[in-house]
């Protein structure tokens, strides 16, 4: 190895080059016994010990091997000694040949024959491979016998620091509940070093927060990030970037680093009440508004988010209570005014109401911070709208005698425009109730008149409906049903019911029945019919029939 290249080894790997270089060979002695132990020089000399025992000593002998280094990312101008292989059978002389096999043998490792000396040809890389599998072999030069049995050692390659740290999970997202206590748990980030984990401090990593603070912290070793300021307010600011970085060396100096991105949310927390955007609403409505229908909407805010956001509407004071309902809609969180009651514009004008909203979920760790709840007051006003006129009854029964005159007045009805600023009112029949026009009214006055005669026998009910219109907006109408009775008068005679021919035998006797008469009458008197029968003025004086009244029957 060049002179200047060992001293820069020498220099920033002094603790390395030993090992790397110092591959001395050593001799393995196998254990003798006493009769395998060579006699004394004073009873005998060394030269007059057998060839046998020679052999046997000879046998014994063979490779040690010391752990072979070879620094990695190293290139110099010439290949780099790894170390040198020696048996103990090698007196120095040029007749015995080493060979090198196994993983890189020939290419990335070279080894000198006759030396024995093992260069590496090329810069290593021990993250890609960490040590080599070789074997060594001492051969005769001559013969190529031999002299050893082959040997297996290792060359490890050696690490530098050559790798950064590395967040391959990175970027990072995490989530933490507004108003944290100091220390609260967000996450944990974890780095990943390829150099080796147990030789030197490579790979020892440290952790450091470069951007965050001081919001939040993190633990050097286990790379925990944890809140350091208490009381942050999604409200205020929902989003934090954290910078994390991992420096390799145990941190100190000139160890690599490596960083990732922690985006860091703040989730809410019910730590605001509603808040009504105005003290005081007004609104107003038509007094014919349909039960059920909305009259207005109030909205009470709330700075928190989903569920915690939520509230619930009262009424819990005013004139209207009874009148006026509220109900929350689930979708804009808005408070919806309902009625429940018809209104009159003619009675009432106007309601006052109170509510409240309040949230529905309460988080205990923040009631001591005023009530969740809002109020407002609600003032609503009655509008006049144009109501159709009024019957003064749903219905009317009227009664007439069939023998009544023509024009005659059967009855009245009477409406009246419920509105301030009162219509007169018109009255008709609706003909599609009267199709023989029996009937006429007064369209001032709702007088009902009587239009052609009546005859009780053929029709004894009349049902018409009477129309009340406003002059003012004819399609302000009302309808209401007017049912006549017509009332009986004895305008009908009596008529036999049965036949007008009667049979007797010759030698009928004196006073039996030869025949019963019955009448009917088409009028209908309250108390019932009651019929005289007598013979014809013709007959009155015949001596040979009389007739007489069917007591009970």
């Amino acid at each position: 190895m060049p002179e200047r290249l060992t001293e820069m080894l020498l220099d920033t790997w002094t603790p390395l080059v030993i090992l790397w270089i110092t591959v001395f060979p050593s001799m393995y002695m196998a254990p003798m016994n006493h009769s395998q132990v060579a006699p004394s020089r004073s009873s005998r000399g060394l030269n007059e010990l057998s060839e046998e025992q020679r052999v046997l000593n000879r046998s014994k002998r063979g490779w040690v091997w010391n752990q072979m280094f070879v620094l990695e990312e190293f290139s110099g101008p010439e290949p780099i000694l790894v170390g040198r292989l020696h048996t103990d059978l090698d007196p120095g002389l040029s007749n015995i040949k080493y060979i090198l096999s196994g993983d890189g043998a020939g290419t990335i490792f070279v080894i000198n024959d006759k030396t024995g000396d093992i260069h590496a040809m090329k810069r290593l890389d021990r993250e890609e491979k960490a040590e080599y599998t070789l074997t060594a072999q001492a051969v005769d030069s001559e013969t190529n016998k031999p002299l050893e049995p082959p040997s297996e050692f290792i060359i490890k390659v050696q690490d530098i620091n050559d790798n950064p740290p590395e967040f391959v999970d990175g970027p990072y997202h995490a989530t933490v509940p507004e108003m944290s206590l100091v220390g609260t748990y967000v996450t944990k980030v974890t780095a990943t070093d390829a150099d080796d984990p147990v030789y030197g401090n490579s790979a020892k990593l440290v952790y450091s927060i470069l951007e965050g603070q001081p919001y939040f912290s993190v633990e050097p070793h286990t790379a925990i990030i944890k809140t350091a300021l208490s009381n942050m307010d999604r409200e205020a600011k929902e989003e934090y970037t954290v910078v994390i970085q991992a420096k390799d060396m145990g941190g100190h100096m000139g160890g690599l680093s490596g960083t990732t991105t922690v985006t860091i949310t703040l989730t809410d927390v019910n730590d605001n009440p509603p808040k009504f955007t105005q003290s005081l609403y007004h609104f107003s409505v038509l007094e014919d508004i349909a039960i059920g229908e909305p009259v207005g909407r109030v909205k009470a805010n709330d700075l928190d988010i989903g569920e915690n956001a939520k509230s619930s509407y009262d009424i819990i004071e005013g004139d209207g209570m009874d009148i006026f309902e509220i109900t929350s809609d689930s979708q804009t969180q808005e408070g919806i005014i309902r009625l429940r009651k018809p209104l009159d514009f003619e009675n009432k004008r106007s309601y006052t109401l109170k509510v409240e909203a309040s949230n529905i979920r309460i988080d205990p760790r923040f009631i001591s911070m005023g009530p969740f709840k809002d109020t407002a007051t609600i003032k609503i006003v009655v509008e006049d709208a144009d109501e159709p006129p009024i019957f003064s009854s749903p219905t009317y029964l009227l009664e007439v005698h069939e023998n009544a005159a023509i024009n005659s007045v059967i009855g009245q009805v009477t409406a009246h425009d419920p509105d301030v600023s009162s219509s007169s009112i018109r009255f008709s029949i609706d003909r599609n109730t009267d199709l023989e026009r029996q009937f006429n009214i007064n369209t001032q006055d709702g007088r009902i008149t009587l239009a052609t005669p009546l005859d009780r026998e053929t029709s004894m009910w009349h049902n018409i409906t009477i129309v009340a219109t406003e002059d003012r907006n004819p399609s302000q109408i009302s309808r209401v049903p007017v049912a006549i009775k017509v009332l009986d008068v004895n305008d009908n005679a009596p008529e036999l019911a049965s036949g007008n021919e009667a049979y007797l035998c010759e030698n009928g006797k004196t006073g039996k029945i030869i025949h019963t008469m019955r009448a009917i009458d088409k009028d209908d008197p309250k108390n019932g019919h009651y019929f005289i029968y007598n013979l014809p003025p013709e007959m009155m004086n015949n001596p040979n029939f009389t007739i007489e009244k069917n007591q009970g029957k």
